[in-house]
């Protein structure tokens, strides 16, 4: 079980909304009550890897805190916050498609060839890491990069995992 899905059950309303726009307001919610001083998702990821009982009873208290914070913005259900989550990945993707640009796939193309072109320097033997912290950095940051490229192009199986969980939760539909 990973950490988004921990925060998930103990505390449905921002492990939902870590994944969407309002993962900011999730992550500093938890770094709060977690007791962590900065509030990063890596931060995050630690902490509740390590938390105690009395951590995780002071995560699921600052759940219920946010649930009543974002229903005061209108979102009724974590399922609000899950579909604001996929409707925010659709536009993106229907703004590039609208708007015909090809600066997203030629910084997708120069990003892959920048990875694994480090990648490879470094096996064999042309780019020396352990001489050059930076090369380390470059390919820390391109990787990550390379990532986002592939969710953005192909989708993600946390998005996948959470329709699944959205179609269990949901009524049958009744035959007519």
């Amino acid at each position: 079980m990973d950490f988004t899905d921990i925060t998930k059950t103990v505390a449905p309303w921002i492990g939902t909304a870590l994944g969407g726009p309002l993962g900011g307001m999730a992550v500093v919610a938890a770094a709060n009550a977690l007791g962590i001083t900065e509030p990063t998702t890596d931060a995050l990821k630690q902490a509740i890897s390590s938390a105690t009982p009395e951590q995780m009873l002071a995560l699921k208290n600052a759940d219920q805190a946010f649930s009543v914070q974002m229903q005061s913005l209108g979102f009724k259900q974590t399922l609000d916050l899950a579909r604001l989550a996929t409707a925010n990945n659709k536009d993106a993707k229907g703004m590039r498609l609208s708007a015909k640009s090809q600066v997203p796939a030629i910084l997708a193309v120069m990003v892959t060839l920048g990875f694994f072109g480090i990648l490879i320097g470094m096996l064999l033997g042309v780019l020396k890491s352990a001489e050059n912290q930076a090369l380390l950095i470059m390919l820390g940051a391109l990787g990550a990069a390379w990532g986002a490229i592939v969710n953005y192009y192909f989708g993600s199986s946390a998005g996948s995992a959470d329709k699944t969980n959205l179609l269990a939760q949901a009524q049958p539909i009744k035959s007519v």
